[in-house]
Parts: structure tokens; sequence; C-alpha cells
């Protein structure tokens, strides 16, 4: 009888590829086969909420909804500091507005998916200001759409930091820049999370951390699968992704990861926009 495959759900961006290379590809010692979905964050969102893999990486803002069937893993996620999700618009703006002035009454924004950390930091940033109508578009849908005029604004994260400017559109707010200000803190963007009962926590940690180092030790062994997923990026692009979202935070979350995520989540559900849930350092494995 063979070995049970592991179900793997990550994003097919340069991050998730590069970070989990070596474990897709049998290179970590100790691990069992994998066998890996690719799709976009709001996608597994939804799937971890039914259970369907092992493995999965999530939006924070979605952990008080699956916390209960899963441990976070304090490895492998993305979470940094420069990295925040942007709001854009199309046009020159008003460069001078910043993130306090910004102004979208009556504006239809197009959203990435509704329980991802973009949308719960802009939830959070706008909540003194009038409201504006939300739309769930597709990631790779929502700059397009914004340059052909179908919405006032997008929400855009990842990739999208670098790319924005040939699509005619400019960052209105910087999200991560305001929860840097306002915290201090990193900002918790995807996290890593083990289905309870099915895979061992300080195993799969173990071995997202070798997958991690062996990214780092040998960055060319990774090169064509990261391409080959990488949505037509030029390899500059996927080079400045990688450099920015895989970070000291990937290999451990530390102190400073966890603060900030317990600062997410709770001034998340003290504005009422999240279940209340337990510490997420209670609910992670950090050996």
């Amino acid at each position: 009888m063979g070995v049970v495959a592991l179900s793997l759900a990550i994003s097919p961006c340069p991050n998730d590829t590069f970070v989990f290379h070596a474990l897709v590809h049998g290179r970590v010692p100790g691990a069992p086969p994998v066998e890996v979905t690719y799709a976009d964050v709001d996608v597994t969102n939804t799937a971890a909420e039914r259970g369907a893999f092992d493995l999965v990486k999530v939006s924070y803002a979605a952990l008080p909804w699956l916390l209960e069937d899963y441990h976070l893993l304090p490895c492998g996620g993305a979470l940094g500091r420069g990295c925040g999700p942007l709001v854009l618009t199309r046009g020159t703006g008003d460069s001078d507005s910043g993130p306090e002035r910004a102004d979208l009454t009556g504006a239809t924004v197009a959203v990435p998916g509704d329980r991802t950390t973009a949308y719960l930091l802009f939830r959070l940033w706008s909540a003194d200001r009038p409201p504006a109508r939300i739309e769930v578009v597709p990631f790779h849908e929502i700059m397009p759409a914004v340059a052909a005029g179908r919405y006032d604004a997008g929400l855009v994260i990842h990739e999208a930091r670098f790319t924005y400017p040939r699509h005619g559109l400019t960052a209105l707010v910087d999200l991560g820049e305001w929860w840097e200000g306002d915290t201090g803190l990193p900002i918790p963007l995807g996290a890593i999370l083990a289905r309870k009962g099915t895979v061992d926590p300080v195993e799969a940690a173990g071995w997202i951390r070798e997958s991690v180092r062996q990214a780092w030790a040998d960055p060319e062994a990774s090169r064509d699968y990261v391409l080959s997923h990488a949505q037509e990026m030029e390899p500059d692009v996927v080079d400045r992704h990688i450099g920015l979202y895989v970070n000291e935070f990937t290999a451990d979350l530390g102190n400073a990861g966890f603060a900030a995520v317990e600062a997410l989540l709770g001034r998340a559900t003290d504005a009422g926009l999240v279940p209340q849930t337990s510490s997420s350092r209670a609910t992670a494995w950090t050996s």
C-alpha cells in the first residue's frame, strides 16, 4: 500500500511556488508526496471552510472561520512591510491626498474576495467614511476593469504593486502604509494552515521550513517552476515579487508576526467585522 499523498492548496503566485517548490517536488526529507492545487486565495478561503485540503494557504482575515478545524502554522505564509494592498483609480489622481483624505463616497470598488486580508484592511480603513459599493471580482480582472471604467476603484495585491502604472492607474491609498503607520506592525496577508486530525502541525512546519531553506539556498532550482505558474509575469516582476513577499516572516512569524495577526483580528472583532476567535498565538504551533 503506497504512502498517502498530502493535499496542498496554494496560489500560483511566485512567492508561494518559490516557497513550496522543494516540498511539492519531493525534495524535503521525510515529507510525504504532495498533490497540489493552485487557486486564488478567495477560492482557497472557501475550500478551507469545507475542509478540502490538508495544508492550505488562506487569508489571515479568514482565520476566525477556520481555526476550529485548522492549526495556524508559524511559517510559509506572507507577512511583511511595504507589501500592503493598494486602492487604485484611473488617471493621475491627487498624490497629496494621503490615505486619511482619500474619498470613495458613492464609488463602486472591485475587491478580490470578501474574506481577504486586503478587504478587511479596506473595511478597517474606511470604517469612518461614507460606504462605497463593493463587488467581488477575480484578482486578475480588477486592474483591466478599473482601467476600462467598469469600476471606480479596485483593491489589488501582490504583483499589482509593480504593474499598475502600465494600466494607467494611480494608487489612491496604500493600505499597508496606513496599517504600518497606525500600528507600527507588519502587514499580515496570507497564512498556512494544517488541518487538524490529518497532518501533524509540528511535522508540517518542519517540512515547510526546510522547503523555504532550500528555496533560499538555491533560487535557480525553482526558476522554471515559478515562471510556469506566474501568469505571464515578466522575470523582473517575478524577482521583485519574491523579494518582497518571501522574507524573515516566511521562515518564522516570531513575536512581531503574531502581534500583527492578533492586532488585525482584534481590531476586526472589536469593529464587528469578524467573529470572536481565540488568540492566533494560542492556536499556532511554534516548534
